[in-house]
């Protein structure tokens, strides 16, 4: 996935820093936008996958203007989870930000129900 960085997407515009670069809490959406996708095609009808933890490193900073492609692994499973590796990489080839996403598969119906999604 390639993104674009915009002023929306700065440290300031989310409240998570005082510079006009890309906010933590953008590329940590970004990645886990990429788990998503991934996960996508391993899953049954009716299920999805809901994020449980973040173990990301913000290493670089990226101006506005600037582009950031995201990816995910394949990842490993065990039972119900599954654990991406991560990895967002500027438009220079270096890398902003790096990890692992934790997914946890779920029935969509029913965590929505429990969860009072309607």
């Amino acid at each position: 996935m390639e993104f674009q960085v915009t002023t929306d997407d700065t440290a300031i515009a989310l409240g998570s820093g005082s510079v006009a670069v890309l906010g933590t809490p953008r590329v940590v959406a970004w990645l886990e936008a990429a788990t998503v996708a991934a996960a996508g095609p391993l899953l049954e009808a009716g299920e999805t996958t809901v994020g449980t933890a973040l173990r990301v490193g913000h290493h670089r900073p990226t101006p506005v203007g600037g582009q950031v492609t995201v990816t995910a692994g394949e990842p490993v499973v065990d039972g119900r989870r599954m654990t991406f590796s991560v990895k967002a990489i500027d438009d220079s080839g270096e890398v902003v930000a790096d990890g692992e996403i934790d997914r946890i598969v779920v029935d969509q119906a029913k965590f929505e129900a429990r969860a009072g999604v309607r």
